[in-house]
């Protein structure tokens, strides 16, 4: 049976979408809005990305920054899959974010193990989700959360 794309039904090969072009800084925002910065270790490459989150995900992103830093001191700061980590040296990453559309999704890798649990359901057993969108006040739970994580075991990736 033919298909709509070829006479034999079988689809045709198509190249993917181009990546959008960069941003006046030079980066390129992916899907959601979500910035494509370089893997790199430590605070430059997480300051990169916040730097680069679009209009009020950036006061976001400063925020939930400045609260890890301040709640963990010794706190391990990364970039992998265009995503900021923290974690514990040596001893894996408690939490993470990343920009969509409408919401910054912050993971908690042991986020079954907090009290009280993230709001966010996960296919991951483990696995919890806090979503901040405009104008939400998320300080005080976010705090409680990121000190409880920290003294967790962290996520190996």
């Amino acid at each position: 049976m033919a298909g709509p794309d070829t006479p034999s039904g079988k689809k045709q090969w198509r190249p993917k979408k181009p990546l959008p072009p960069p941003g006046p800084d030079g980066v390129v925002l992916l899907s959601g809005g979500n910035p494509q910065i370089p893997k790199g270790e430590g605070d430059a490459p997480v300051q990169a990305y916040i730097a680069a989150m679009p209009g009020w995900k950036r006061a976001v992103g400063e925020r939930i920054d400045a609260i890890v830093t301040a709640t963990v001191p010794d706190v391990h700061k990364a970039v992998k899959w265009n995503t900021p980590l923290y974690g514990r040296p040596g001893e894996g990453w408690f939490t993470s974010m990343h920009c969509f559309d409408h919401y910054v999704k912050v993971t908690f890798f042991r986020g079954t193990s907090l009290d009280p649990i993230p709001p966010g359901p996960s296919k991951q057993k483990d696995v919890r989700y806090l979503d901040i969108r405009e104008g939400d006040d998320f300080e005080a739970d976010f705090t409680r959360w990121i000190r409880q994580a920290s003294r967790l075991p962290g996520e190996k990736l």
